[in-house]
C-alpha cells in the first residue's frame, strides 16, 4: 500500500502556517507530513526558517492523526545528539504513536554556523551513526554515560520518556547512507537524488520492507506556465547535481548558483500546472522504483488550492 504525504517546508512558510498547512493537510486526506529542519532558507527570496521543534508542538495540537516526521533532523553539528534525543522524546509524548524522528548528515548551509569544521561524508556519516547510538542510549532511561569519538554525554538522564519510543529514518542520497539506513534505521528516507540507487542498497543491505520514503516537489498553478515560473523563482536548487546542496554556506551562494540554471533546468523533474495526471504519473514513477510513502512538496504560496487539487484530483486516483 501506498500512502501519501504532505511536506511542510520550513523555509517557505512562517511558523503558524505550517501549523495550519498541517491541520488543512490531514483534513485533505494525506495520511502523514514530513517538515524540514533548516537554521537558514536555501535562497533569501523563500524568507523562513522557523524553529522545527516549537512548529512540531504547534502541530501536535490541531492534528489527531497525521503522522509526523522530521525531513530531516541533522543530529551532529549544530545540535548535540543528546538534545535531539530530549526534543523527540518530548515531541513523540505530544504525538503519541505518531511522531518519526528523520535523522541526515545535514547541509553546510545550516550547520557550520557554529564554526565546526565541515569535513567529508564519510566522516559525516559516520558522526550520524555515533548520534543515532548516542539518542537510542539515552532512551533507554536512567542517567548514561558515553565516550565516543566524536560526542561526550556525563550524567544525562532523559525523564519524559514517551510510549512507544519514535522509530528513527535515516536519510541516503547515496550507498553508504543507504547501507547504515538499513543497519541502523527503521526506516529510508530520500529526497528525491539517485533516488532508486540508493533505495536498491538500502533494501539489498539488510532494509527489507521497512518503510521507504521519498519526496516530490510540485507546482500546481492555474496555468502550467505560472506553475514553472513559481517554480523557478522560488526553488531554483531542484536544477543543482551532486554535492551542491551540500557544501554552500549561506542562502546568497545558493542565489548566485541559481543564475547560472534556467527555467527549464529547475521544472525539467518537477510537474507544474493544474492536469491531475502530470501529477499522478510522476507519484507512480517513485512507487514503480519501490518507494512506499511519497511526500508532495508545493512550491510556493499556493497551499489550500493544492490541497483541494490533491483532495479531489488525485488523492482518490492513488487510493
Amino acid at each position: 500500500m501506498v500512502e501519501i504525504g504532505y511536506k511542510l517546508s520550513s523555509e517557505e512558510h512562517a511558523p503558524l502556517d505550517l501549523v495550519s498547512y498541517a491541520r488543512q493537510a490531514e483534513d485533505a486526506g494525506f495520511t502523514f507530513a514530513m517538515i524540514s529542519d533548516h537554521y537558514h532558507p536555501w535562497t533569501t527570496r523563500q524568507g523562513e526558517s522557523p524553529f522545527v521543534w516549537a512548529v512540531i508542538g504547534g502541530i501536535s495540537q490541531v492534528t489527531a492523526d497525521l503522522r509526523l516526521l522530521t525531513g530531516v533532523t541533522c543530529p551532529t553539528f549544530r545540535i548535540h545528539p543528546g538534545i535531539i534525543a530530549q526534543a523527540a522524546a518530548t515531541a513523540s509524548a505530544m504525538m503519541p504513536g505518531r511522531f518519526i524522528l528523520g535523522l541526515g548528515s545535514g547541509e553546510y548551509l545550516n550547520e557550520h554556523i557554529f564554526g565546526d569544521r565541515w569535513p567529508a561524508a564519510p566522516i559525516r556519516i559516520e558522526m550520524l551513526e555515533e548520534a543515532v547510538e548516542i539518542i537510542r542510549t539515552l532512551w533507554k532511561g536512567g542517567v548514561q554515560d558515553y565516550y565516543g569519538f566524536f560526542y561526550t554525554l556525563e550524567n544525562a538522564e532523559i525523564f519524559s520518556l514517551p510510549e512507544p519510543l519514535p522509530p528513527i529514518y535515516i536519510a541516503s542520497e547515496g550507498p553508504i547512507s543507504a547501507s547504515l539506513a538499513a543497519r541502523v534505521g527503521e526506516g529510508f528516507i530520500n529526497g528525491g537524488t539517485d533516488a532508486e540507487k540508493s533505495l536498491v542498497v538500502f533494501r539489498g543491505s539488510g532494509g527489507g520492507d521497512k518503510p521507504a520514503y521519498t519526496e516530490v516537489s510540485v507546482c500546481w498553478a492555474e496555468v502550467e506556465e505560472a506553475g514553472q515560473r513559481t517554480a523557478y523563482e522560488q526553488w531554483p536548487i531542484a536544477a543543482n547535481k551532486g554535492e551542491l546542496n551540500r557544501i554552500l554556506p549561506t542562502p546568497a551562494h545558493y542565489e548566485q548558483l541559481a543564475t547560472m540554471v534556467t527555467q527549464e533546468d529547475v521544472v525539467e523533474d518537477i510537474p507544474c500546472g493544474p492536469d491531475p495526471e502530470v501529477h499522478i504519473k510522476k507519484i507512480e514513477e517513485q512507487v514503480r522504483k519501490g518507494f512506499d510513502h511519497i511526500c508532495i512538496h508545493q512550491i510556493g504560496e499556493q497551499q489550500q488550492r493544492f490541497m483541494e487539487f490533491y483532495r479531489e484530483k488525485v488523492l482518490p486516483h492513488l487510493q
